[in-house]
């Protein structure tokens, strides 16, 4: 049953609506999700926290705090995929960070009045000790060559079948990158959805989008990532 498709619209719709203009201020007050105590990792978090693009950078967007009330799954332990190998593409389309972070971030952008209506991009931020970013990108590439006719990902909400995986090529940004789509389908419409993972020191930061409003009203779509968002989150990362 493929109940996460019709979620991730709503979810999408809901951070629509709470988003608004591209001009108005980020007014979050989530903080980073450390994945170890609070103590232990308060130096990463605020890293983070102090690195993910704001409206005023990602000019034309606002930033929001994620909210995972209608997510596939709430945390990465929860998060299966059929395919083992193609477990890092679900996380990464799921919003849950790869590997064994320090710390993670994710926020919700939307493009004001001007842009596109219904699609929503997530920037997903996550610190590593050393060596932990650089196995994170090189797991995604492989996930990429091995997933290419498909795989489902279960989670705790329901589950989601990727009819197909390719690598696309991507613009240069941070040390490495790298991006693919996915398609998948919701009452016999296909929808493509977009993602580009970029590496900078240990920070990976993952972009992903999709067009919430194109699903829940029954219309295809491909949702490209907004270069301007992948351009000023990458910059901000050096």
């Amino acid at each position: 049953m493929n109940r996460s498709v019709p979620a991730l619209a709503v979810l999408c719709l809901a951070a629509l609506t709470a988003c608004g203009g591209g001009d108005e201020a980020d007014k979050s007050t989530g903080e980073p999700r450390p994945s170890a105590t609070r103590s232990e990792q308060a130096a990463p978090a605020e890293r983070l926290a102090g690195l993910m693009v704001t409206p005023a950078e990602a000019k034309g967007f606002s930033v929001q705090e994620y909210d995972d009330e209608f997510a596939l799954a709430r945390s990465a332990s929860e998060l299966k995929a059929d395919k083992a190998a193609c477990t890092p593409l679900a996380l990464a389309m799921n919003q849950l960070p790869l590997g064994k972070p320090q710390a993670d971030l994710t926020r919700a952008l939307a493009p004001g009045s001007q842009g596109p209506t219904g699609i929503q991009t997530y920037v997903t931020l996550t610190t590593y000790a050393s060596g932990g970013a650089q196995a994170v990108v090189a797991d995604m590439k492989k996930a990429v060559d091995a997933c290419g006719d498909g795989f489902t990902a279960e989670g705790s909400n329901g589950s989601t079948v990727y009819d197909s995986v390719a690598a696309e090529d991507v613009a240069p940004a941070g040390e490495e990158t790298a991006g693919f789509t996915a398609t998948t389908s919701y009452q016999g419409v296909s929808h493509i959805v977009h993602t580009q993972v970029v590496r900078a020191g240990d920070v990976v930061a993952v972009y992903f989008s999709a067009d919430g409003m194109a699903i829940a009203n029954g219309r295809a779509s491909d949702a490209k990532l907004p270069p301007a968002v992948v351009k000023a989150q990458s910059a901000k990362l050096g």
